[in-house]
């Protein structure tokens, strides 16, 4: 029965042992942290994720300049392995811990015995070390300091009397720098705009180097050839601003005189712009008309050949009062010439062959309105 009873017994002691070995999410791995200092860190210590509790420190060991942490946590948790080890003091008395950051979300994880180096490691600022630094500073500030011989108190008092009463520019100063701040802040996407740009631009300069050092040369030939002319340069300045004098002193002498020119061209480019019509027909008439009495001409008789048609002499007024419409005076002056031609008497007309067709003598009477030619 004893035996029964033992070989019960070892049976449950194995299953036991077995179910501790072989749980899953039972195990733990180990790591260790370099920290320049471990003050309020001990054995014992949470090892914390996001402020919850997944292990604890094991150890703390000084090695000459810094401090290595041993710890534990469980393996069901994972960290990254390029994770960093932060001492935290919730309070200026209460116990400290070791935050491991940041989260695990993928890659490679924190293996079992890995050591976390001390540039991924921080501590928090002591009270006593910002005691210590103001100490410092108070004592560099003070009578045996910066102040020994009045120096900080002049400053103060100078800059005192230099701000006193200046409170309302200092704050109006203020709230333009932000309001300017602001500007710049509203219309970064223009600047950034710019500054794109401007990379565009350089680099086009870039990708045109050889031309833009050809175009530098030829800016430094010029820029010498003027150098060598400046002697001219300078005398043809002085002789225009002689010659710009002499211009300015004839346009104030004869300002009447060309006031009435210039309305005299305007008179006569008004009338050239009415008659732009006529114009244009006469440039585009004229070279055929050149080019006819060209072919008129005569060299043996030096005369012009023409055919003669009196008939159009019949009524000279009407003729040339055509010939005046024709040019651009006004209907009054054929009334005019009505009045003058009303009383003359013109020959009659020579009649069809008097003038035999081709002759060498030139027809001087144009066709008996000039009389007899004598």
């Amino acid at each position: 029965m004893s035996r029964r009873i033992l070989a019960l017994g070892l049976c449950l002691l194995v299953l036991v042992a077995g179910a501790v070995v072989l749980w899953p999410g039972g195990g733990t791995n180990t790591a260790s942290a370099d920290f320049v200092r471990t003050v309020g860190l001990y054995k014992g210590s949470d090892v914390r994720i996001l402020g919850v509790k997944v292990g604890k420190v094991t150890s703390v060991e000084p090695h000459g300049r810094y401090v290595r942490v041993t710890f534990q946590y469980a393996d069901k948790y994972r960290i990254p392995a390029d994770a960093k080890a932060v001492i935290v003091s919730p309070s200026v008395v209460s116990d400290r811990y070791v935050q491991l950051t940041p989260v695990y979300r993928h890659g490679p994880a924190l293996a079992d015995g890995a050591s976390i180096p001390l540039r991924h490691t921080a501590v928090p600022v002591e009270l006593d070390r910002i005691y210590s630094s103001l100490n410092d500073l108070d004592v560099g500030l003070g009578p045996k300091g910066a102040n020994k011989n009045g120096a900080l108190s002049r400053l103060l008092k100078v800059g005192a009397a230099n701000l006193g009463g200046e409170g309302t520019k200092i704050n109006q100063t203020v709230r333009d720098f932000s309001t300017a701040i602001g500007t710049l802040s509203d219309g970064r996407s223009d600047l950034f705009g710019t500054v794109r740009n401007l990379q565009v631009f350089t680099t086009a300069l870039a990708g045109n180097d050889q031309q833009v050092r050809s175009f530098n040369q030829d800016l430094a030939s010029v820029a010498d050839q003027l150098a060598s002319e400046r002697g001219e340069l300078a005398l043809a300045l002085r002789n225009l601003a002689v010659a710009l004098g002499e211009v300015a002193s004839f346009v104030k002498s004869n300002r009447a005189t060309l006031s009435s020119d210039l309305r005299g061209l305007a008179d006569v480019t008004s009338t050239l712009a009415k008659e732009k019509t006529a114009l244009a027909e006469i440039l585009e008439a004229g070279p055929t008309a050149l080019s006819n009495l060209q072919l008129a001409y005569n060299p043996k008789s030096g005369t012009l050949d023409t055919r003669n048609n009196a008939e159009q002499f019949q009524d000279p007024e009407l003729y040339l009062c055509s010939l005046m419409t024709s040019v651009g005076l006004p209907k009054s002056s054929c009334d005019q010439l009505d009045q003058i031609l009303k009383h003359k008497k013109f020959p009659a007309p020579l009649p069809a062959g008097a003038l035999p067709a081709g002759s060498s003598v030139p027809d001087r009477t144009l066709g008996g309105i000039l009389g007899s030619g004598q």
